[in-house]
């Protein structure tokens, strides 16, 4: 019980001397103060887990900036990729109509097209890949399953997702909408 209130104590004090640096930077790199006070909550949600085997005092500062730091280059780096992925949907042209039987066999040609990409895919991404997007595991749920990092399975799902799209491009596979 002592323990608990030591672990509160400490974080109280790394927050009360904190918050407000940590927000304004937050909100800095990432334009937006609605993200910089979830990058700041993330940080301290960390900071939390991790009284103990992280420095606290002045040292606690520093720490918290570089984690508040990475968090918000993150989640600029997901916006960019998102706005991109809107632009490119956005900007596709329009095919023109199919009857049901060619869209029935196109669609036929590409999911077996997917499925031999998925299948060309390094294990690790094909798994994760798999659990993720046919099985509609979290990535929290996957990690567990497979003893693997939160952050560690995110990475290795966009990375699937990057080389099957490669794969399918090289293919000039047509995946009917």
């Amino acid at each position: 019980m002592n323990e608990d209130k030591n672990r509160q104590k400490i974080f109280d004090r790394a927050y009360e001397e904190n918050v407000t640096l940590l927000l304004r930077i937050a909100t800095r790199i990432t334009g937006s103060e609605e993200a910089g006070e979830d990058v700041c909550q993330e940080a301290f949600f960390r900071y939390y887990e991790r009284i103990g085997s992280v420095p606290e005092g002045e040292e606690a500062r520093y720490w918290l900036i570089r984690v508040v730091k990475n968090l918000s280059l993150n989640y600029d780096k997901r916006k960019e990729r998102e706005r991109t992925a809107y632009w490119k949907l956005g900007n596709q042209p329009r095919k023109e109509q199919l009857n049901e039987g060619e869209d029935k066999v196109l669609l036929e040609e590409s999911r077996d097209a997917v499925r031999l990409a998925l299948n060309r895919l390094p294990s690790k991404y094909r798994i994760v890949l798999i659990l993720k997007e046919y099985e509609n595991l979290s990535y929290k749920e996957i990690g567990e399953s497979l003893k693997l990092s939160e952050s560690n399975v995110k990475v290795r799902v966009f990375r699937a997702r990057e080389q099957l799209s490669k794969m399918i491009r090289k293919g000039d596979f047509h995946v009917p909408r």
